[in-house]
């Protein structure tokens, strides 16, 4: 696909992803604030933690945790694992293959653009993000100030 199918696909993946009723999370991790695979590893259970903690009347209301992850990182995969298994006492995780589960794509989509908001902060943008992307201001105005509004309503104040 050329430039331009690709990025009318992803601009009308992004304006599905900010109709449907759905909020996110996430967290932003950089390995060299960290000393050692450790350190990382125990950062990567405590901020989760922390959220299901501050957010324990929401989540503790359902009956059911469904955690859907494509097992892409090991290390995050045992890490979630451990962390939901922990705060709920029923946790089912799925398996999914990212092509056939739109409401997982909307969440890459959002961890997307959250690395991608961790670069523009980092002056870290690559070349490839500036040509998908055109400028800086047009990442920020067209997509990055959108998705605040999805962010999990306790969390939603910041940038």
């Amino acid at each position: 696909m050329d430039i331009a199918e690709r990025k009318a696909i992803f601009t009308r993946f992004h304006g599905f992803a900010r109709r449907v009723n759905i909020t996110y999370q996430h967290f932003v991790f950089r390995k060299k604030e960290f000393g050692d695979a450790l350190k990382l590893e125990g950062a990567l259970a405590r901020q989760p933690g922390l959220f299901l903690r501050e957010n324990a009347e929401y989540f503790l209301a359902f009956d059911k945790v469904i955690a859907h992850y494509d097992n892409g990182q090991t290390e995050v995969t045992r890490t979630l694992n451990s962390v939901f298994n922990a705060f709920f006492f029923d946790v089912d995780f799925r398996n999914v293959k990212p092509k056939d589960y739109r409401l997982f794509q909307a969440a890459d989509l959002f961890c997307t653009l959250e690395l991608l908001r961790a670069k523009v902060e980092d002056n870290a943008l690559s070349r490839s993000d500036l040509f998908f992307f055109r400028t800086k201001q047009t990442l920020q105005k067209d997509y990055l100030r959108k998705i605040v509004k999805k962010r999990f309503p306790a969390l939603r104040s910041g940038n």
